[in-house]
């Protein structure tokens, strides 16, 4: 079987996402990733995101319309609500904050002002994710048929 074992970008945000939000991380990170990995030799790759509104919305589906063919890749859009066991995101996330906790352990206890800490945590957090390795995201991929 083959799949991609690279991790894609991380971005912070602050305050709520909306479509428009959404779209312009996509357009900026996402776009950038899917033609590094078809770089790499891969392509097809299939976008599997949640329900959420952002993700759904009507800006977000003309974007991604607009993208696919160029960018070679599909989204999975008849995705069940309610259904965290089907997606590997969450046990990432899970894996990111055992890490995040167990190299950090004085996140939870930072004082200071909330920029500060914001600035912090987020610093933590690349540092974090940019640690993942191959073996982490090929252990959540092979877990699937568990899941399924």
């Amino acid at each position: 079987m083959l799949y991609c074992n690279k991790l894609g970008p991380i971005v912070s945000i602050k305050g709520s996402i909306t479509g428009d939000i959404y779209t312009t991380i996509l357009h900026e990170n996402l776009l950038l990733y899917l033609d590094t990995l078809a770089n790499d030799g891969i392509i097809s790759i299939t976008l599997q995101q949640d329900n959420a509104q952002p993700y759904i919305c009507k800006i977000a589906k003309a974007f991604f319309n607009s993208k696919m063919a160029e960018h070679r890749f599909t989204v999975m859009d008849d995705w069940l609500p309610y259904s965290p066991d089907m997606n590997l995101i969450e046990n990432l996330w899970a894996h990111l904050k055992l890490e995040l906790h167990r190299q950090y352990p004085d996140t939870a206890t930072l004082r200071s002002s909330p920029q500060y800490i914001r600035q912090r945590i987020t610093e933590q957090v690349y540092k974090v994710w940019w640690s993942i390795g191959a073996e982490v995201l090929e252990g959540l991929i092979d877990s699937m048929p568990h899941h399924v």
